[in-house]
C-alpha cells in the first residue's frame, strides 16, 4: 500500500529529497523525469501550485507530483522512485493531480473551476505509456527534442538578419521587462513559455548556465524589440533555448536568421546543438530541418481519453 501524501509547500529537506528522487529516476531511466520549470518551482508557494510528496515507511521521498493550475489547462509532472514503482504510488499521485485540476487558480473550494488535466511523460518510455493506458489517458501533445552535431570551429555563415533590423546582446537590468513583454507576444499561444514573468526570468538568470553573451535581441529600425534568441550551454550540449518573434515581425526571415546566429554562437562552445519544438509547429520544423536538425527524443502530454474537464 502506498503511504499517505504530504500536500503543501516543500520544506528545504523535502526539496532535497525530491531532487534526489529525480536523480535516482534519471539514473534508472536515462531521461530526466521533471523538466526545468517544476525544478525551479520546488521552493515556490503559490495558490495555483500544488506539491505532493509520498514517503516510504522510513521517511524517504519516493514519489512527487507538482500541479500547475496557472494556465488554460492544469499541467502535472510526477515521478516515482524506481524501487517503489508498481506499488500504487503513481496512481495515488495521479489521483491527486486529477483532484487538484478541479481547484480554482487562486484558492477556494473544488467543483466549479475544473480544467483539463495534462500530464507530462518525458521520453514517453514504455512504463509511462502502459501507466497512461491503464489510467485511460491518451497523448494530446508532442514536444520534440531535436539535435545536430556542431563543428569544433566556426559554423558556416547562414541566413542574415533582414535589412532594417540589428542584433545585440541582452543587458540584464535594462532589458528584463521589455524582453518579458516580447516573449509574451511571441508565445501568446504557448502554454508554458508565454507565461514567463520577470521573476521567472530572474530565476533562470541565477542558474549557473546563464550567459548574457548567448542571449540575443533583435531591434527594428525604431529600436523596439522584434525578436529574441536565448541559448544555453551545459556539458557538451548547446541548446537553442528559446527563439521568439513578435507577431508583427513574423514572416520576414527572423526565425531562420536567429537559428543561424545560434549555431554560429554555439560552434566551439558545445559539440551538439539541441532544441525543443512542438510536434505540430510545421513552420519551425521546416526551419530546423533545413538547418540539419533531426529528432532525437520526444516528450508527450497525456490527457483523459474522453477529453473531459476533470
Amino acid at each position: 500500500m502506498p503511504s499517505p501524501l504530504s500536500i503543501g509547500p516543500l520544506s528545504p529537506p523535502d526539496v532535497d529529497g525530491v531532487r534526489a528522487l529525480a536523480a535516482a529516476s534519471a539514473a534508472a531511466d536515462g531521461v530526466e523525469p521533471l523538466s526545468e520549470q517544476p525544478l525551479l518551482r520546488l521552493g515556490v508557494d503559490e495558490g495555483w501550485l500544488t506539491h505532493a510528496v509520498a514517503r516510504s515507511k522510513a521517511g524517504q521521498v519516493v514519489g512527487y507530483v507538482q500541479v500547475d493550475r496557472g494556465g488554460e489547462d492544469a499541467s502535472a509532472e510526477l515521478v516515482v522512485h524506481p524501487e517503489h514503482r508498481r506499488g500504487g504510488v503513481g496512481r495515488l499521485l495521479l489521483r491527486t493531480a486529477e483532484r487538484d485540476a478541479t481547484l480554482p487558480q487562486f484558492g477556494g473550494t473544488a467543483g466549479h473551476h475544473g480544467k483539463r488535466l495534462r500530464v507530462w511523460a518525458h521520453g514517453n518510455l514504455g512504463p509511462a505509456r502502459a501507466f497512461a493506458a491503464r489510467a485511460g489517458y491518451v497523448v494530446v501533445r508532442e514536444l520534440l527534442f531535436l539535435a545536430r552535431p556542431l563543428p569544433g570551429a566556426a559554423e558556416p555563415a547562414g541566413a542574415a538578419v533582414p535589412p532594417g533590423y540589428r542584433v545585440r546582446t541582452f543587458e540584464p537590468g535594462r532589458d528584463d521587462d521589455a524582453w518579458v513583454a516580447l516573449n509574451a507576444r511571441a508565445f501568446a499561444a504557448h502554454p508554458e513559455q508565454g507565461r514567463l514573468t520577470v521573476a521567472d526570468l530572474h530565476d533562470r538568470m541565477a542558474e549557473p548556465w546563464f550567459d548574457a553573451a548567448g542571449f540575443f535581441l533583435v531591434e527594428d529600425a525604431d529600436g523596439g524589440l522584434a525578436a529574441s534568441l536565448w541559448t544555453k550551454v551545459e556539458g557538451g550540449d548547446g541548446e537553442i533555448y528559446a527563439v521568439g518573434v513578435d507577431p508583427d515581425h513574423q514572416g520576414r526571415g527572423l526565425g531562420r536568421a536567429l537559428t543561424s546566429t545560434a549555431l554560429e554562437h554555439l560552434a566551439g562552445r558545445a559539440t551538439r546543438a539541441t532544441l525543443y519544438v512542438d510536434g505540430d509547429n510545421s513552420a519551425a520544423l521546416a526551419v530546423y530541418d533545413r538547418a540539419g536538425f533531426a529528432r532525437a527524443a520526444v516528450d508527450v502530454q497525456y490527457g483523459p481519453s474522453n477529453g473531459a474537464i476533470i
